[in-house]
């Protein structure tokens, strides 16, 4: 089996189908037409070889990936020159790839013809997509502009591939430029989330509170609703052992999200009610603070297998009981006794339950206690939404699924942890790569969705937020919302899709609501107010929102960004500034590069309106297009001598920061290296014998004498060797951030 590098080209008919129904001998005639008087005596000008025709479609090899992209650009403009004149004219969509092949006899398949073909796919009729390693050999070739599209994840492809839209009516502009929130996924580097607690979203902006560390932000509000209301606050570890406090916290959100299921109740979310944990608060000023008229408060005894519960439902208007109760039992009675308390409440408060609520009675998540008590040790850790505790969390978890591996709310919290992980991008907190959080996601949930838990539909959401599904993650989040009604983080993450896909106005509510349920707001929670009141270009709104958010959680990095942008509109420049300052130093600390448009984190705004919105706020507020702006590269670049003695007799290692994915080199003395990870992308990461050159201002490496990838070399004011981001090699829109180990 023969195996080359080679530039695939794929053109396929813009609504063949349709056309065909309606006029299929006129449709075919057309077809084969441009065939011959357009594409065959333009292919074989540039090189390239007619593999075969598909229906309606053509496959294309060339031995240069700039012919291939020439020869496209040629056909697209001639169609377009020909629109108006050409009655019933064919529109095709042309998908181009730099990649490895099969060859067998005259034909060719494997990843590389499927990438173009999937990029095809992508384009718009009378368009043309190109991969990032098409691009990385074509952009310093071609007349044409490239806008940056981010990364994509293709169909029975493993890894995301960087995609560029070619503008055919633009000249080379002097940087490539970067549309819309994927661009800026990729924008970052390499391969580079909401939610939420339960929840989903994306990218890069997200919740590092403790669960103490919280700021009341109150709703304009807090009158009590027209149902039955009600706060579960924690009950109290009166165990002789205070490491059960985990059991009572545990104890305290099972109950938590039953009665969220109830749907005549309303419930506040255990975020706030947590916040009195340890404190010394009358039910009247709960009620106050919250907004309900109960208050749910008790106790937990655990002596090895045996339980009691204590607890008492208070009317805060009265201050008196309304209802009380104490259960005796084991471990494996525990959510027997969850039961009765639930009943306790219900009948207490006159409740009507529909059907599925009385089903929901008597249903255990787990037969096994053990499994049960691992669960509620990972939750412990869970629930801190800290990546160190998440990282503590999942062994937990798999134990627990170990002990039961039908417990699907264990399945779904796994899942969970690794869907925040790959959004938030705190792979790097847990050393390992994006792509690998996501694919652990996936694994969990895929049995998690055999159990219908809001945990599960939430977590689904999230990672089709994150393949920019929004109609698929709403109708998740619909099913959470059904699940459990008293959910908030369902709501907040109702609010991020529907702000993400740009419909802000009619998140607003869907916030509103979430801070309801929660009255001591996650820090997640009023950044998405903040970005919903930005993307309806209130400024003075949205400054005030995520000022709140930042108090809440100053590691957010992202949130910088989104307060300089919102200050830079509001023409307070050195409020916006100072904002980019901290960024750059929180960015730095963790292994990147300061802010640049190109390699800001993603902002996920789907309409391009809306992310040139927050865009144009970065430059107004003095954010460079990229790295490579004279003033930054007069300062930083490294001599030709100093590039030398870097890169000769050494080893360079580096990890992008928002994918997590590693790159190295290895180089002799007399400039032969091995290069493996990003660095070696062409070849399916790892190149040997590659010839390191020294081309003035740019370090190059020759693979195979036909490939050169070129790029400068850069200082990182603020890089750290331990972050081994001391230096930059910069090439094409990536920066490579690498430190010299050996």
């Amino acid at each position: 089996m023969e195996r080359r590098l080679t530039a695939v080209m794929i053109a396929d008919v813009s609504g063949y189908g349709l056309l065909t129904q309606a006029d299929e001998e006129g449709t075919c005639a057309r077809f084969q037409a441009d065939l011959h008087g357009l594409f065959e005596q333009r292919i074989a000008a540039h090189r390239g070889r007619l593999i075969k025709t598909m229906g309606d479609g053509l496959l294309v090899e060339f031995q240069s990936v700039v012919e291939a992209v020439r020869c496209a650009v040629e056909v697209q403009r001639a169609k377009s020159e020909s629109r108006g004149s050409d009655q019933g004219r064919l529109e095709f969509r042309i998908g181009i790839n730099l990649g490895d092949v099969i060859v067998e006899g005259d034909d060719i398949h494997g990843d590389g013809v499927i990438i173009a073909e999937r990029l095809q796919s992508l384009a718009e009729p009378g368009g043309i997509i190109i991969s990032g390693t098409a691009y990385d050999q074509v952009e310093k070739h071609l007349d044409v502009g490239f806008v940056f599209l981010g990364e994509q994840r293709l169909k029975h492809i493993e890894k995301p591939v960087r995609t560029y839209r070619l503008g055919l009516n633009e000249a080379r502009p002097g940087s490539v430029k970067v549309a819309g929130r994927h661009a800026k996924r990729w924008a970052a580097l390499v391969t580079s989330a909401v939610v939420l607690g339960a929840a989903a979203g994306v990218a890069w902006w997200r919740p590092w509170e403790s669960p103490v560390e919280t700021v009341q932000i109150q709703p304009p509000n807090l009158t009590a609703p027209d149902k039955p209301s009600i706060a579960v606050l924690p009950f109290a570890n009166v165990s002789d052992d205070p490491r059960q406090e985990y059991f009572a916290d545990g104890m305290t959100d099972g109950l938590v999200t039953e009665l969220a299921q109830v749907s005549g109740l309303f419930v506040i979310a255990r975020n706030s009610t947590f916040t009195y944990k340890g404190r010394a608060v009358t039910p009247r000023q709960v009620s106050k603070e919250l907004g309900v008229r109960y208050v749910l408060e008790g106790s937990v005894q655990r002596a090895g297998e045996q339980l009691r519960i204590n607890a008492q439902l208070i009317d805060s208007l009265s201050g008196g009981h309304v209802w009380a109760g104490k259960f005796d039992g084991s471990l494996s009675d525990v959510f027997a006794l969850q039961d009765e308390v639930m009943r306790g409440i219900a009948d207490a408060l006159a409740l009507r339950l529909n059907p599925d609520e009385q089903m929901a009675f008597g249903r255990k998540e787990t037969t096994v206690p053990a499994a049960f008590d691992a669960f509620l040790r990972g939750w412990e850790h869970h629930r801190r939404t800290t990546p160190e505790d998440f990282a503590k969390a999942v062994p937990f978890f798999e134990q627990a699924i170990a002990l039961d591996p039908a417990y699907g709310r264990a399945y779904a919290a796994a899942a969970m942890v690794y869907a925040r992980v790959y959004l938030w991008r705190w792979h790097y907190r847990l050393d390992i790569s994006r792509i690998e959080a996501r694919a652990k996601a996936l694994q969990f949930l895929r049995t998690a969705q055999k159990h219908k838990t809001a945990l599960a539909y939430q977590a689904a959401a999230l990672l089709s937020e994150a393949a920019w599904q929004h109609a698929d993650a709403l109708a998740e989040l619909k099913e959470a919302i059904a699940l459990e009604p008293g959910d908030s983080w369902s709501y907040a993450l109702t609010a991020f899709v529907l702000t993400s896909a740009g419909r802000p106005a009619e998140a607003l509510p869907y916030i509103r609501t979430a801070m309801r349920l929660d009255p001591h707001s996650p820090s997640f929670f009023i950044y998405v107010l903040g970005l919903t009141q930005f993307s309806l270009e209130d400024f003075e709104a949205s400054v005030a929102a995520v000022k709140r958010s930042i108090e809440l959680n100053p590691q957010d990095d992202g949130s910088f960004l989104l307060l300089a942008s919102a200050y830079a509109h509001l023409g307070r420049n050195t409020e916006a500034q100072a904002a980019i300052t901290r960024f750059n130093a929180l960015r730095l600390a963790r292994g990147g590069t300061a802010a640049t448009i190109s390699t800001s984190p993603p902002m996920d705004l789907a309409k391009l309106a809306d992310s040139e919105l927050f865009y144009r706020g970065l430059r107004l507020a003095g954010v460079p297009e990229t790295l490579m702006n004279a003033d930054f590269v007069g300062r930083n670049r490294l001599e030709a001598d100093e590039a030398r003695s870097l890169f000769l007799g050494h080893r360079l290692h580096g990890r992008m920061l928002d994918s997590g994915e590693e790159h190295e080199a290895v180089i002799s003395t007399g400039g032969v290296a091995t290069l493996t990870g990003g660095w070696a992308s062409l070849g399916a990461g790892r190149m040997t014998d590659v010839e390191v050159k020294f081309d003035r201002d740019e370090v190059c490496f020759l693979w195979l004498k036909t490939t050169n990838l070129c790029g400068m070399v850069l200082r990182n004011p603020g890089g750290l060797s331990g972050k081994e981001n001391e230096f930059i090699w910069y090439h094409g829109d990536r920066a490579f951030t690498f430190s010299q180990v050996r």
